[in-house]
């Protein structure tokens, strides 16, 4: 846990014996898996080793609660282990039995586990980071301990519904989506949304408790895009909903026969999985089989949910740019790199939050190529995010406004690539590579002279060739895609005697 955390326990040299270390990786961790016992001594205190060194207390409590009730939890990040204890020698005894077999993951990390020499964890206080994550007040706990199983919410315990704020909407989020996140806990019965004071919420209610707390425990605080649509979780005070109709509001998994109610939008209309927002999730901790062999589901990593951007069948023109780097980025450069998937109107830099952006395309379908091949690249250093905006066109700042200078209209832009709505070059879009197509480059240019103009402007070439039977065009390498993607940005549109030379991504190897 953090500092302010007074800890009653020695430390055994056998717990800490495979991971002196806090740089090593999953290889180091396969290899020092191997050297774990079992026949160790039961405890319900469990020690957990090669940690990243940025783990939550949270990430390690979803370790436990496939298995039973966690009572505590302490995290050594320095050391890259933790500490989970249980609240029986029989959940402590499932949990290592089935991570011997199937070892479990943090953030992509292969950890291991194994009975500590402890017989419990005795802490004086605990960390504001662990109760933010989801666990139980002290006070509501039996014997005062640091548990996981008596959060309240004026008055309502542990029970099977969930009461869902979606704070900060910038996106639409639909029943579906809800549905999406949610069901990566446990088995999702019934979901009732509603808008109370002027705020998104919803009910879902799972199949147990156990679900309902790990799905709490994971997405409570959590954003469902990036920097926006957070997450608020509470236990409500109902222990069971009753759904009445199927539709865009409501939602009974078990019981698909059910109405649709009047006025109301049937489920089959509804932007689902490959509707407006969504498709599938990153997933960060891997599958966590509970004790009884079946899948509680894959948890998404903590810090943040992300989409991939598959199918998502995108209804406006307008994406949503997040992640940027904002004391680099400008709207000329999002020009460049929007337009190589269509015909980018309009760019708009967030006045209150610069590492975000708007970018209008053309059409839908133009904004649909730009996300599916931008979603989750890295621009400057930085793993972007691309999504639909809520909006249908960027609007212009009015003059003197303090954003004039980070929106900027590219409408009449002699840079576009594509000059017509049918042009044959949208069958040249392709996804990032370390490639670069080069084009229009004159007669008198040499490999030298093209490579010298990368070179100065910082990116180191691994190949080069002109094409053998046309050579105004060439491809040029650099070491990974990262590389490209900036080095498109600054290159595309460059002079060389006389010509402007177009840098696009290339399919092709050299």
């Amino acid at each position: 846990m953090n500092g302010d955390m007074m800890v009653g326990i020695k430390r055994g040299p056998e717990e800490f014996r495979s991971n002196t270390s806090n740089g090593s990786g999953s290889n180091s961790a396969d290899s020092d898996s191997k050297k774990i016992k079992l026949e160790g001594k039961p405890s319900r205190v469990i020690h957990v080793g090669n940690i990243p060194q940025d783990t939550t207390d949270a990430e390690v409590v979803l370790l436990g609660v496939p298995f039973g009730r966690v009572t505590n939890v302490l995290v050594l990040r320095s050391k890259n282990q933790a500490f989970l204890e249980m609240a029986d020698e029989a959940a402590a005894s499932n949990l290592v039995q089935r991570y011997s077999q199937v070892q479990p993951q943090i953030r992509g990390r292969s950890v291991y586990t194994q009975y500590s020499n402890h017989r419990e964890l005795r802490t004086e206080t605990t960390s504001n980071a662990l109760l933010n994550q989801g666990a139980p007040q002290p006070q509501s706990l039996m014997g005062g301990g640091n548990g996981f199983d008596g959060l309240t919410d004026n008055g309502g315990g542990v029970n099977t519904v969930l009461r869902v704020i979606v704070d900060n909407m910038i996106c639409p989020v639909t029943i579906d989506v809800l549905h999406q996140i949610f069901s990566r806990s446990g088995r999702v019965l019934k979901i009732v949304t509603f808008t109370k004071n002027s705020t998104f919420q919803a009910l879902i209610q799972f199949s147990s408790e156990r679900e309902a707390q790990a799905a709490k425990v994971s997405l409570d605080g959590q954003n469902i895009y990036h920097s926006c649509c957070t997450l608020r979780i509470d236990f409500s005070k109902m222990s069971s909903l009753n759904v009445k109709f199927n539709n865009d509001k409501s939602r009974d998994y078990t019981n698909p026969s059910l109405p649709i109610g009047d006025g109301l939008e049937s489920p089959s209309t509804l932007p689902g999985t490959a509707g407006l927002l969504g498709a599938p999730f990153s997933v960060g901790l891997g599958q966590l089989n509970g004790a009884n062999g079946s899948a509680l589901g894959a948890v998404p990593l903590l810090g943040g949910i992300s989409f991939q951007s598959q199918n998502s069948g995108a209804s406006t023109p307008v994406l949503l740019v997040t992640s940027l780097d904002e004391n680099t980025v400008t709207p000329d450069h999002l020009f460049t790199l929007f337009g190589v998937y269509g015909h980018v109107l309009r760019v708009k830099i967030l006045y209150s939050k610069k590492d975000c952006a708007l970018v209008q395309m053309a059409d839908p379908s133009q904004a649909q190529n730009a996300l599916q091949h931008l979603d989750k690249i890295r621009m400057f250093g930085k793993q972007i995010h691309v999504m639909p905006s809520k909006y249908q066109s960027v609007q212009l700042p009015r003059d003197g406004q303090p954003d004039a200078e980070l929106t900027k209209d590219f409408t009449m832009s002699p840079r576009h690539r594509f000059k017509q709505s049918l042009s044959k070059n949208y069958q040249n879009c392709h996804p990032p590579t370390a490639v670069l197509h080069l084009s229009n480059i004159p007669a008198t240019a040499t490999e030298e002279n093209l490579k010298e103009e990368f070179t100065k402007h910082g990116f180191e070439v691994r190949a080069f060739k002109f094409f053998p039977k046309d050579r105004k065009m060439a491809l040029i390498q650099l070491p990974n895609v990262e590389d490209a993607v900036d080095a498109l940005i600054k290159m595309h549109d460059f002079i060389l005697d006389g010509n402007n030379i177009r840098v696009s991504f290339s399919k092709s190897r050299i």
